[in-house]
């Protein structure tokens, strides 16, 4: 009796609960909300900008700067097409391993960073090696959207799908390019971790499923100082590093479904934008000539920005897409110095300066060690007021110079505290003898004797020709005027320059 009872309630209940409808199919969209879809969509990459908020400024008209970046991202924004900002990863840090007195500056710049794509709206972002400088929990502390190697994310871009895909080896890139395939992807373009001749050789495999593959890591610091473009089965991609630029691709959906193919028209705007391209580096390298007339270097910057201007245009301007077909177009948009900044963003860059110079001193105060002493016989570092006391004729040449002044610059900018920059600012940085901490730095302001001629303790105690200090050499130059910091550099054009009566010239006195 129990036994039926139950049964019976059962079955009531059973009966009084009804099972929600399947959901309808969706009825295709009509010719008016088909009309009123976006046409296409605009994607924004950056990737191996090592740790990188902007460029150090030490020559004139450097590329680079996040707020440049959002300034990008933003303008893009006004078109009224999907867009996305991706990221390929390396960004955070510019070094595999940090010293202690690094640490808080580098963490505080990789904050500022992630604050800034926040702000740009960055869809998604592989990681790297560099980006785990401070390890993997400091990394996800900064909660960026990321996205794991051999990870698959699909994001929507208007009536498409694009696909992206992570991947550190060749069979999780085929892998992933595949499912993302299999997802629904319409647009697939992978991030791959490796450098453009290694990416080439994966564009190649059978079976690969992306539409573009990018490079996003380069062997070297200075590896990365130009960017690639190789037509191979499926088209690679390099980006400038150091956030010297971004890659911008434009999708252009045709009335179906279906792969994308690679516009032909976009050969005659990069052959334009070359030739662009060239005759900046000729008035660049004019401009940053030491001792060039204010006048003529007056109209080779407005020159410059007239240049600069034209290839922006000619670069953001959509490509001729061709009819009928799903197509997408790859171009590169450097970041030149005419660029205005993003607000938002440049707020956070001013914070981080503001910040770290503070940081920067306070770690000096409480964990700086001084130098080590110089070996037995060693010279040390004594300074430039030692120099002038039996060298007073060199002093006119070299206080009318910029290296007399090179503190100087630091401060108006507000970044005689950063590690990243002082180093070429001060004498002796770093050395037996020298400077090793950022609160001790009275004396040895500037780029003065010792910097070039060597430390000059030894001669300074005993003047002689036996123990006078070095010439300058190219190799001395370049430990600062290095391709990122001084790209123009010529020594036998810019030594010239430093020299005069008394330093290096006849003085004319019998």
């Amino acid at each position: 009796m129990r036994s039926l009872t139950v049964l019976t309630l059962l079955a009531v209940g059973l009966a009084g609960c009804k099972r929600a409808p399947d959901p309808a199919p969706a009825s295709p969209p009509s010719a008016a909300e088909e009309a009123s879809r976006p046409s296409g969509a605009i994607l924004l990459f950056s990737a191996d900008t090592r740790g990188y908020l902007g460029p150090c400024g030490c020559s004139e008209n450097m590329r680079g700067g996040i707020d440049r970046a959002a300034f990008e991202v933003q303008e893009a924004r006004k078109s009224g097409l999907p867009v996305l900002y991706i990221d390929g990863g390396d960004s955070l840090f510019g070094e595999p391993t940090l010293k202690p007195a690094q640490v808080p500056q580098e963490e505080r710049k990789a904050q500022a960073l992630a604050e800034s794509m926040k702000k740009m709206g960055l869809a998604v972002r592989a990681t790297g090696e560099l980006d785990d400088v401070r390890g993997e929990a400091f990394r996800q502390s900064l909660g960026l959207p990321e996205l794991p190697a051999g990870g698959v994310k699909l994001l929507r871009a208007g009536a498409r799908q694009v696909g992206v895909v992570s991947a550190k080896e060749v069979p999780q890139l085929l892998e992933a390019s595949a499912q993302a395939r299999k997802d629904g992807a319409d647009f697939v373009v992978a991030l791959f971790h490796d450098t453009v001749e290694q990416a080439q050789a994966a564009a190649d495999q059978p079976g690969l499923q992306a539409d573009l593959l990018i490079a996003t890591h380069t062997a070297t610091e200075f590896s990365g100082e130009d960017h690639k473009q190789v037509r191979a089965t499926v088209p690679v991609v390099a980006l400038q590093s150091k956030g010297r630029e971004l890659l911008r691709v434009d999708l252009s959906y045709g009335p179906q479904q279906g792969r994308f193919t690679q516009a032909t028209s976009q050969a005659d705007t990069d052959r334009e934008a070359s030739l662009l391209d060239q005759r900046m580096a000729m008035l660049n390298k004019e401009i940053n000539l030491p001792g060039i007339d204010p006048q003529r270097h007056q109209g080779l910057q407005a020159k410059l920005e007239e240049l600069a201007a034209r290839k922006q245009k000619l670069l953001t301007e959509p490509v001729a897409a061709p009819a009928g077909v799903n197509s997408f177009s790859v171009r590169f948009l450097p970041l030149e110095s005419n660029l205005p900044s993003q607000p938002d963003v440049q707020a956070v860059v001013k914070a981080y300066d503001k910040d770290v110079g503070q940081m920067n001193l306070a770690w000096a105060k409480e964990h700086g060690e001084d130098c080590p002493a110089p070996k037995k016989g060693q010279a040390a570092f004594v300074g430039t007021a030692a120099c002038k006391e039996c060298h007073s004729e060199a002093m006119p040449p070299w206080e009318s110079s910029k290296h007399s002044h090179a503190w100087t610059t630091l401060e108006e900018k507000g970044k005689q505290y950063h590690l990243n920059c002082v180093g070429c600012h001060v004498t002796g940085y770093e050395k037996p003898g020298g400077v090793c901490r950022l609160d001790k730095v009275a004396g040895r302001e500037g780029v003065g004797c010792e910097s070039c001629h060597g430390p000059g303790s030894l001669h300074a105690e005993n003047p002689t020709t036996k123990n006078i200090v070095a010439e300058p050499t190219r190799e001395v130059c370049v430990t600062c005027h290095n391709p990122e910091n001084s790209p123009h550099f010529d020594f036998a054009t810019y030594l010239p320059q430093i020299l005069g009566p008394g330093h290096g010239q006849p003085t004319g006195k019998k």
